[in-house]
């Protein structure tokens, strides 16, 4: 550990040397490749030097315990920092965990209504609220980049972007089926249904991450359709993209301009053949993906959301919360908190 922490810390220094030279800082993409670097060591380098510092001033504690008048108070110093950096070890067994290198990313979020009809939309529509919630709460940034209504509410699909800090490391677990049971507003004899939505988070993949040729696209554009009266933009603003050789869809009638439109669409669209291609890679480690907590399959049911018991469990990890009315309202720090300590519970255990 201590190898790694000091190896961590020369390249932590090598970097603020090198962002103090003219010739790097006059390079805009390479002043932001190097920061992004240091960056991403700063929580393991800090970590280190606070783990220095207690072991310094353990070893003048012990030195103090041979003293006649400051002995006994030494000694309880002693047992405190002892204490301190056991603590602290565990923390730094935590930050040198290999890290997910789209952790940092922004994220495009699918919510789908699937099984269950209208109340499968409508709980779509509940889980966009729900995370809308969250986003707020966290001080990221929300975006709708696609949406279709359903006519009792909710979406059959909407898709948005979250940018932030950080943002792919904490909404990566809530990819799968998620699945509520309630009495729907469309029942009339007060049975409680099951219906599912499911999500797809994705890291937002820049131009360097995926390739995407121009002759294999299909760019279509049509009138965008909206609310009625004055929202409906008139001219053909609204853009579809067909990725050929995958088949992949995108569309975005958000925006004012068919320009803006088809920038979001290619957005749209890096991501998800993006994210086609980890899935893709995690297959092929096999039993990597079934050890996975985060990014499992969109058809595995993830969690439940008990509407008569005020409860939701994520079957993952067996954890259940007594506060659905809570969770509605943009509190997943409960879940996502336990989802996170347990995936690293997991790499601690080389699974």
């Amino acid at each position: 550990m201590k190898e790694r922490l000091k190896a961590i810390e020369e390249r932590y220094n090598e970097l603020t040397a090198e962002l103090t030279k003219p010739e790097i800082l006059e390079d805009i993409k390479m002043t932001l490749k190097l920061s992004k670097e240091q960056s991403s060591l700063k929580e393991a380098y800090d970590a280190y030097q606070k783990y220095k510092n207690l072991n310094n001033d353990l070893e003048e504690a012990n030195e103090l315990t041979k003293d006649n008048e400051l002995g006994e108070f030494a000694k309880e110093e002693v047992a405190r920092l002892t204490a301190e950096i056991s603590k602290l070890e565990a923390e730094i067994e935590i930050i040198l965990l290999p890290k997910d290198p789209n952790d940092e990313k922004n994220v495009i979020v699918e919510i789908r209504g699937a099984a269950g009809g209208d109340e499968a939309n409508i709980f779509a529509g509940d889980l966009y609220r729900m995370y809308s919630k969250y986003v707020e709460k966290e001080g990221w940034k929300l975006e709708v980049l696609s949406e279709e209504h359903s006519d009792m509410g909710g979406f059959p699909l909407i898709e948005f972007m979250v940018k932030g800090d950080n943002v792919y490391s904490k909404l990566k677990y809530e990819s799968g089926a998620h699945r509520v049971q309630r009495v729907p507003v469309t029942e009339t004899q007060g049975r409680v249904h099951t219906s599912t939505a499911t999500v797809v988070v994705m890291p937002e993949a820049e131009e360097v991450d995926i390739e995407i040729k121009p002759s294999d696209l299909r760019i279509d554009v049509y009138r965008s359709t909206g609310a009625g009266g004055q929202c409906v933009n008139t001219t053909d603003s609204a853009v579809r993209i067909t990725h050929i050789p995958t088949g992949v869809v995108v569309t975005c009638q958000n925006e004012r301009s068919q320009l803006q439109n088809k920038e979001k669409c290619m957005q749209m669209l890096r991501t998800k053949l993006y994210e086609a291609e980890l899935r893709k890679q995690e297959e092929e480690l096999g039993s990597v993906r079934r050890n996975k907590i985060g990014t499992g399959d969109r058809s595995e049911k993830i969690r439940t959301y008990n509407y008569p018991q005020n409860r939701v469990t994520d079957h993952r990890i067996g954890f259940t919360t007594k506060n659905l009315d809570r969770v509605m309202e943009g509190n997943l720090d409960e879940i996502i908190n336990a989802l996170i300590t347990e995936d690293q519970n997991r790499k601690l255990r080389g699974e």
